[in-house]
């Protein structure tokens, strides 16, 4: 499993604002775009409990939904991905 595996879709404002910070900080994650995957949709729903997206699980097991940058941001810290 990635360090970080992203559960989103293209058409996500959420989801596109999280993928940017994760390219702009260079963290690694999986993609799982639950638009083309039905499987992932009931994946990230299994992870949550919830149909909102962005899920992102980290390989500790935690996970966000929804994150807002602060929240992304210090969660990546928490686990050394980011300064």
């Amino acid at each position: 499993m990635a360090e970080v595996t992203f559960y989103g879709a293209d058409w996500c404002s959420d989801c596109r604002r999280s993928k940017a910070l994760l390219n702009k900080e260079s963290v690694d994650f999986e993609l799982k775009d639950v638009a083309e995957h039905a499987e992932f949709a009931v994946e990230a729903e299994g992870i949550s409990g919830r149909k909102n997206i962005p899920v992102i699980q980290f390989a500790d097991g935690e996970f966000l939904v929804e994150p807002s940058d602060i929240d992304l941001h210090a969660a990546l810290a928490k686990r050394g991905l980011v300064q």
